[in-house]
């Protein structure tokens, strides 16, 4: 099975090279903006959203694997769990390194994110993720109100009893503040790809952040989509390419 996958995800890199030497040849032909609002992609102002936080190791990472859920509507890093007033990722005092995910209750629940959360990291590391050790990658379950309380300590429950040789380290406890990280630490994985980012118009800092197309971008470009969405969006730029226009504007 990881044979399988680093095939694919090879096939994956050598298909986004050879789209950027199409993109290079067909120049005179393909209209490139200097940038393009993604106000049209934007959910309705009406629309009910939730919001859920989730500590699980590296933000970077931890915004991928939530971006690409159906349901979400949109992703940001930022710092939580501790009593730091203002931190900053040079100076987080005892916060942990954080993913805020909002999402539309009616086509995800609390419950599934419990269980992407659970299936993205060692919940069993104390106090860190896989190389990346320390208090700020601790991992916690942030929760709202009574329900959400309940719902993340049956999920832990049925999380220990898959193995009784190591303790399940996670943390349940309500969130306090949320703080959004820097500006660099948002969409990390969509920014190392530059051919993605003028894909969707090269939108500016502030637009890419609250993006939702750019939050499934992100999770592609980490390659941590599910594998229906990975093949859509595969199909997606490759019609993009024969058309010769380069704007993304939804997946």
């Amino acid at each position: 099975m990881a044979f399988e996958r680093s095939i694919v995800s090879q096939r994956r890199q050598w298909t986004l090279m050879l789209l950027m030497l199409v993109v290079a040849g067909r120049a005179l032909c393909i209209r490139i903006p200097d940038r393009i609002s993604e106000k049209a992609t934007d959910p309705p102002a009406n629309q009910l959203l939730k919001t859920a936080v989730f500590a699980l190791g590296s933000f970077w990472r931890s915004e991928a694997v939530f971006g690409c859920l159906n349901g979400v509507v949109r992703t940001t890093v930022g710092y939580a769990g501790g009593s730091k007033t203002n931190p900053e990722y040079r100076s987080l005092g005892d916060h942990a390194e954080s993913v805020q995910v909002e999402y539309d209750p009616r086509l995800i629940t609390f419950r599934q994110l419990l269980d992407v959360f659970w299936s993205s990291h060692d919940s069993r590391q104390v106090f860190g993720q896989g190389p990346d050790v320390g208090n700020q990658y601790r991992s916690i379950i942030f929760t709202n109100g009574t329900e959400e309380s309940r719902l993340a300590a049956a999920s832990k429950e049925r999380e220990q009893t898959k193995s009784k040789i190591s303790i399940v380290t996670t943390q349940i406890q309500p969130l306090e503040a949320f703080y959004p990280a820097e500006p660099e630490h948002q969409k990390f994985e969509l920014k190392r790809n530059p051919f993605l980012l003028q894909l969707i118009g090269n939108l500016p800092e502030e637009e890419l952040e609250r993006s939702s197309l750019a939050a499934k971008l992100n999770g592609y470009a980490a390659e941590l989509c599910p594998v229906r969405i990975q093949k859509q969006i595969d199909a997606k730029i490759n019609d993009i390419i024969k058309k010769g226009w380069p704007i993304l504007r939804e997946v």
